[in-house]
């Protein structure tokens, strides 16, 4: 089956895709609607972004599962401190209670980030806010890789995997943006589940391997991820199997031969998370699809200086 979504982030002969990591992370504030905005107003209508569900079952777009204390501040302008509560703990008002437009840069992850510019009044927006941006006919072209952060807590429980794919789709359905959305995870027993009510949509699998280390000041995918050690190879082969469309494995992890196996089995590859110039370069030689990235015009100006596009059209 071909997907028109999957089609949108494959590469080809002098292209490679731009894919926008939460926005714009390295200039705006992360998962933020004006992040959103700003990378379509480039012409990067590819999006990833992470969604997790609210007590009162809303998705919304934020990384953690819990409120990150480096980027939210509370109703006096405070960053966080102690212990961060769950977001399955907080209806979708009280989120809205904080503030996500600054970062603290005193914090290990703030001093990741030394070029995003620094806001006030940015609200952790509702996936429906995102769906309503992209239905707006200027960005008819916009595609969504929407990651399903699985919970480690509650991985094992069918039911609450059935209701946060089904809370998902409904959104995205209300919309009719089915055909503009991948349904992204490093949980491969969700991607099962977004199989099972969405056979209409296609399932791209993250992947990273245990031996590199986590980002810092954040959800390690380690907890929910299969462990591939020793199958870096491999790996291609198994996204197949397991009846995806796209494979997006951190950038480390890629190889020329993975890469080209990938290919050959009609795997789409979305490498993340690739920041650096010379990780950048790398990725190109290597022939990836699309690169995912906090700097979207970084990755743009690579490619352009190189002759080569990042749309079918320009």
């Amino acid at each position: 089956m071909t997907f028109p979504q999957v089609e949108a982030f494959r590469g080809g002969e002098n292209l490679i895709r731009v894919v926008g990591h939460r926005g714009a992370r390295g200039v705006l504030p992360e998962n933020s609607m004006i992040g959103f905005d700003f990378s379509l107003s480039i012409g990067v209508p590819l999006l990833e972004f992470d969604v997790v569900l609210t007590a009162d079952s809303i998705p919304v777009i934020t990384h953690n599962h819990r409120l990150h204390a480096p980027t939210f501040r509370d109703a006096n302008g405070r960053f966080l401190v102690g212990e961060e509560p769950k977001v399955s703990s907080l209806t979708v008002e009280q989120m809205q209670q904080f503030d996500i437009g600054r970062l603290d840069g005193h914090s290990a992850y703030g001093r990741r980030f030394p070029d995003q510019a620094q806001m006030d009044g940015i609200r952790v927006p509702t996936l429906m806010n995102l769906l309503e941006l992209v239905d707006d006919p200027k960005y008819r072209d916009a595609c969504l890789m929407l990651e399903l952060k699985s919970d480690p807590d509650l991985a094992h429980d069918a039911v609450y995997r059935r209701n946060f794919v089904g809370r998902v789709l409904q959104d995205v359905r209300a919309k009719g943006l089915s055909s503009r959305a991948v349904l992204h995870s490093f949980d491969w027993t969700l991607l099962e589940e977004c199989q099972r009510q969405a056979p209409d949509m296609p399932s791209s699998y993250l992947t990273q391997l245990p031996d590199n280390a986590d980002d810092v000041g954040e959800d390690s995918s380690k907890a929910v991820c299969p462990d591939f050690r020793g199958r870096r190879d491999e790996i291609p082969k198994l996204v197949k199997e397991a009846g995806g469309a796209l494979w997006c494995p951190y950038f480390a992890d890629v190889t020329a031969e993975n890469v080209a196996l990938a290919k050959k089995l009609g795997l789409c590859v979305a490498v993340w998370t690739v920041n650096e110039h010379e990780d950048i370069d790398k990725m190109i030689d290597l022939g990836v699809d699309a690169i995912v990235s906090d700097y979207p015009g970084r990755v743009q100006r690579h490619l352009s200086d190189l002759g080569m596009r990042w749309s079918a059209i320009h």
